[in-house]
């Protein structure tokens, strides 16, 4: 039992030293035992090791490429029984993690999302960014069956143990999608229970961000067509 903490870094060294002892502040009052897993690219671009080695995180180089290659490394390296995923560059509020641990516990979810668009919710996104998000959101909403309000943060409790089962193929953000999708259709019942805890999403502290607008646009809609196909092909082998 306890609860693996899972920040993906790029050049974060900066926005880590600051962080980690906000999430460690913060898990310590789950009262559960806890690990915390920095993802770090395949070839190190910073200190980062250093700032692990520094508040007892476990740095880790990622495995396979792109954001969900790292998404998939922090996966296979998580030993606890929850899974606890969030940036690295300071948007997510760590003073969250609490509220999420509970919600995930008390309330038998299958997942609960930190999120900016549930009511209480703010984000303090470029408003294109915004306009852009809640359009993917109501897509992937509509299209894959998916009933929370914040589908496109990695703000998230999963349990560990069901993350481990999923066969995850995307390689960009748009792996936050496909594994709630899988994590549905791997239900008897085909019914994910979401939580969702507000939060005030904030601008990254330091650094520039990584998000290529084009390219983030192009591989959700590929990934959108390609996931409807999943979901249609469920359907019919529901019905053999």
């Amino acid at each position: 039992m306890g609860i693996s903490v899972v920040l993906l870094a790029y050049k974060e060294e900066e926005n880590l030293r600051v962080l980690l002892p906000e999430i460690i502040e913060n898990v310590k009052k789950c009262n559960e035992e806890y690990e915390i897993l920095v993802i770090d690219t395949a070839q190190p671009l910073d200190n980062t090791a250093g700032v692990c080695k520094e508040f007892g995180a476990k740095y880790i180089n990622q495995e396979e490429p792109g954001f969900g290659g790292a998404f998939r490394t922090g996966i296979k390296y998580a030993s606890m029984d929850k899974f606890l995923i969030m940036d690295s560059d300071g948007s997510h509020p760590p003073k969250q993690i609490p509220e999420i641990h509970k919600k995930f516990v008390e309330e038998g979810c299958d997942v609960v999302i930190g999120s900016r668009y549930c009511e209480g919710g703010v984000s303090n996104d470029s408003k294109s960014s915004q306009i852009m998000s809640h359009l993917l959101n109501f897509a992937f909403r509509i299209c894959l069956g998916l009933k929370a309000d914040d589908l496109s943060t990695d703000y998230r409790m999963y349990h560990t143990s069901e993350l481990k089962k999923v066969d995850l193929k995307c390689e960009n953000y748009d792996v936050l999608e496909e594994v709630l999708l899988r994590l549905k259709l791997n239900k008897a019942d085909k019914n994910l229970k979401f939580g969702e805890v507000p939060i005030n999403f904030q601008k990254r502290m330091y650094g520039e961000s990584k998000r290529q607008l084009l390219k983030f646009i192009i591989s959700y809609i590929k990934t959108l067509i390609r996931l409807i196909g999943v979901r249609i092909a469920d359907v019919f082998k529901k019905k053999k």
